[in-house]
């Protein structure tokens, strides 16, 4: 049984590509995508995705305050940053938030494939 994903990110470009990424994999399903953290926490509870991906700079609610809420309602559900902003501060509020893991978008796409299969297995 393929393993859900919740990806939510405000530029649609990347969610097509991050979609098209795990989608690819047979182990994977994209079950909804989200432009900003509080439709990605609507989505959550009504999906209870097995992952979710959320950038971190978004309109509406960023995705540290959505990792934060999510963290509450959905405690085993594994969260990754898929964030440009990659340094120490960075790494240190996800951790915080209750962030399993923070991925660059400036690393190669397999690596953001490679965390979600380590959190999920």
């Amino acid at each position: 049984m393929s393993k859900c994903i919740l990806i939510a990110d405000d530029v649609a470009i990347i969610r097509h590509r991050v979609r098209e990424l795990f989608e690819a994999q047979p182990e994977f399903e994209v079950c909804a995508e989200a432009e900003n953290g509080r439709e990605a926490i609507h989505k959550a509870r009504h999906l209870h995705p097995d992952l979710i991906i959320l950038d971190l700079s978004m309109p509406v609610m960023s995705g540290l305050e959505a990792a934060r809420i999510l963290r509450q309602i959905m405690p085993t559900v594994p969260i990754i940053l898929f964030t440009m902003f990659s340094g120490e501060s960075t790494r240190e509020a996800a951790e915080s938030a209750g962030i399993a893991a923070l991925v660059s978008k400036s690393e190669p796409a397999t690596t953001l494939v490679d965390k979600a299969k380590a959190l999920l297995n």
